[in-house]
């Protein structure tokens, strides 16, 4: 029987593992810490009953893709929940913007930004099932839907403090910013509009939905999926050296590349090592939760009804403040992702208490405490928001990296969103899942298509390893 071992357990490590299950491999996922899931766990860090998510929040790109088309996770009890607002920007004196999964709610009330948005998404999201299908995997391959991707990749390929420009108002910018700047890398670069299109397309398509039950559920459903196939997983196992472990066929290495090359020594190629240790990695998150009662009382009335909300100012202060994060220096305003899973999840607010969920972009490695520059931050466009504080729990850029070794000096992305890394990860190469040691692949999110607890990197490289092993076998 062909055997596999999946070494780390995030989603993409998960989502190899059941691709590889369900082809009637013998699947061992080893995870070094205590528990699994990487980017996608859940726990009580503030107070009692009170759930945050440790890092993935919102989970656009998991609802409708081809893992998730292959693979039933509802029936393994996963279930996603909407806010009424799907992601909002506050601005000064209660102004702002605010995206609703409807295209045209959202247009009209952007004012006079109304028709060019509209003309832009409208296009976008009725074809967007197909352009994800395509950006969903490696960038350099022929395209199966060549109309809806060159129309995407049109908007895709300029700077996303350009593009924003298209728009006229203050707010309409800002809140195109605060999309874009997912990405982690100066918005004045090429290709930085991609991750923003990408995601305000998939907030009118699929909506910005989180998990019920907090993003434990996606690791939950992706674990019972596994062993219902009959895999299984070890905790607590820290694979240094592929030596260590009994030759399986298949090796899924759910790690850094330059983790990857380290465990796999003298079995790559010395090419191909080289370029895995020169991979590069982003800027670094400072996360601080927050225990709120009742929640962030936001000036923009739309924000109070979001699950996500985008903390930065005006565009050009997210366009200033995500520069001086990429050349190291510590912004006074940082943008900041605030997540109020509770919007849309409601049962994880506890007798009024609501959990808050924030990371702040800070350069890499930074060791400083961003504490109260979020704090402040929040409190800019919700006065009182101080007040309502009853606990906090921070986990620095330090921290983070403690907790999952794949956080390289904080970076949480699984690499930086340079142009060439968008088109070309971990190396450049046609085959960017295969390590060039026999057998072996790497599946974790410095591969293709990236960040995000939607497993495809996953699920993309276990059908190489599928594909290369039948080739052998012929």
């Amino acid at each position: 029987m062909t055997t596999a071992v999946v070494v780390g357990s995030g989603p993409n490590g998960l989502a190899a593992a059941v691709t590889l299950a369900a082809d009637g491999v013998d699947v061992t996922v080893l995870e070094a810490s205590d528990s699994i899931g990487g980017g996608t766990r859940s726990g009580e860090v503030t107070l009692p009953g009170l759930l945050h998510d440790h890092c993935s929040g919102f989970h656009p790109l998991a609802v409708d893709n081809a893992f998730s088309r292959q693979f039933d996770l509802a029936a393994h009890g996963l279930r996603w929940r909407h806010a009424p607002v799907q992601y909002t920007h506050p601005l000064d004196d209660g102004r702002g913007a605010a995206v609703w999964q409807s295209v045209d709610q959202t247009a009209d009330a952007l004012g006079d930004d109304g028709a060019s948005y509209r003309r832009m998404f409208a296009a976008l999201a009725p074809r967007f099932p197909a352009i994800a299908d395509e950006f969903l995997q490696p960038m350099v391959h022929v395209p199966r839907h060549p109309l809806a991707l060159a129309r995407f990749g049109a908007y895709a390929a300029l700077p996303a403090a350009l593009l924003a420009r298209r728009w006229r108002t203050p707010e309409t910018r800002a809140l195109f910013a605060g999309a874009a700047a997912h990405t982690f890398h100066p918005l004045t670069t090429p290709l930085s509009s991609a991750i923003g299109i990408a995601m305000a397309t998939s907030a009118h398509r699929w909506g910005w939905p989180v998990a019920q039950g907090g993003s434990v559920a996606i690791t939950r459903a992706m674990a019972s999926l596994l062993t219902s196939y009959g895999g299984a997983i070890e905790t607590g196992v820290t694979v240094r050296d592929h030596r260590d472990l009994d030759r399986p066929d298949i090796l899924m290495l759910d790690t850094t590349p330059s983790a990857a090359a380290d465990i796999l020594g003298a079995t790559q190629p010395p090419r191909i090592s080289k370029a895995y240790r020169r991979f590069r990695h982003g800027p670094a998150a400072f996360q601080v939760s927050f225990a709120v009662d009742d929640g962030i009382p936001w000036e923009h009335r739309p924000s109070r009804s979001a699950a996500t909300v985008h903390v930065g100012g005006t565009l050009d202060e997210v366009v200033a403040a995500e520069r001086a994060v990429w050349d190291g220096t510590m912004p006074a305003r940082p943008f900041v992702l605030v997540g109020q899973q509770s919007v849309a999840d409601p049962d994880r607010a506890v007798d009024g208490v609501h959990p808050v969920d924030t990371y702040a972009h800070v350069p890499a490695g930074w060791s400083g405490d961003a504490t109260e520059i979020i704090t402040a931050q929040i409190e800019r466009f919700a006065p009182g928001f101080r007040q309502r504080i009853r606990a906090t729990h921070v986990q620095s850029v330090r921290g983070l990296e403690g907790s999952n070794a794949n956080y390289v000096a904080g970076d949480i992305v699984g690499g930086a969103c340079t142009p060439r890394q968008l088109v070309f990860r971990p190396r450049v190469t046609l085959r960017p899942y295969f390590t060039g040691a026999p057998g072996a692949y790497l599946c974790s999110a410095s591969a293709p298509p990236g960040a995000g607890a939607h497993g495809m990197a996953g699920w993309n490289a276990a059908r190489a390893a599928l594909t290369d092993l039948a080739r052998t076998r012929r």
